[in-house]
């Protein structure tokens, strides 16, 4: 029914986070990993959803990526486990952790989910081992790894430019002098702010 929702986080609570969308709050049951990457109270998300219906409620999952998403339906696709579940294993566990635990046979590791036995855990690695190949466990991996490089290196053109403006520049000031800088996952703040006054001068 929705492929994902895009607005205002408005709310976060224990296990669960309410986006506001065209006047309506979704709110959305999320794992302890996604809580990590999520931006301030106000700001724009893209949630990415799954709707589970029983017969007493409607519930709304949700991850910020299409990874996460693709994994939690492998999951639910496990006998015995149902999305309270596979939400208890992906917050314990990345996407490309249960990767190599289920090519590894590496039950113990999935077993350390809340609610999630070893006979539940070896389960699970017996279905969904077809389901995965290596090559596209270290694909994903290696995909990861630069989204995870290139959102490090834009946190820290942020700063810098919030430095610089709290120094008196202008914000398009402050992004013309940073413009050229190389900035990589390496980069310090301070090596890009010294850089940056350095081009003020010919600006």
């Amino acid at each position: 029914m929705y492929s994902y929702i895009k607005g205002t986080l408005t709310e976060m609570e224990e296990d669960a986070l309410v986006v506001e969308a065209n006047g309506v709050g979704y709110h959305i049951y999320t794992t302890g990993q996604t809580f990590r990457y999520l931006p301030s109270l106000g700001e724009e998300i893209k949630v990415y959803t799954y709707l589970h219906i029983r017969e007493d409620a409607m519930l709304l999952f949700g991850f910020l990526t299409k990874d996460e998403l693709k994994v939690f339906k492998l999951l639910l696709g496990v006998s015995g486990i149902g999305p309270k579940g596979a939400l208890a294993i992906l917050s314990v566990m990345t996407t490309d952790d249960l990767r190599f635990a289920v090519l590894g046979d590496d039950a113990k590791a999935i077993a350390k989910a809340p609610g999630v036995g070893a006979k539940t855990a070896q389960r699970l690695i017996l279905e969904l081992k077809d389901k995965l190949s290596l090559e596209d466990a270290f694909e994903q991996k290696l995909e990861h790894v630069q989204e995870a490089a290139v959102e490090k290196a834009k946190g820290a053109k942020n700063e810098a430019v919030q430095a610089l403006v709290a120094l008196g520049y202008s914000s398009s000031e402050a992004l013309k002098a940073l413009n050229g800088i190389e900035i990589t996952e390496e980069t310090d703040v301070e090596d890009i702010l010294k850089q940056a006054l350095k081009n003020m001068a010919f600006i």
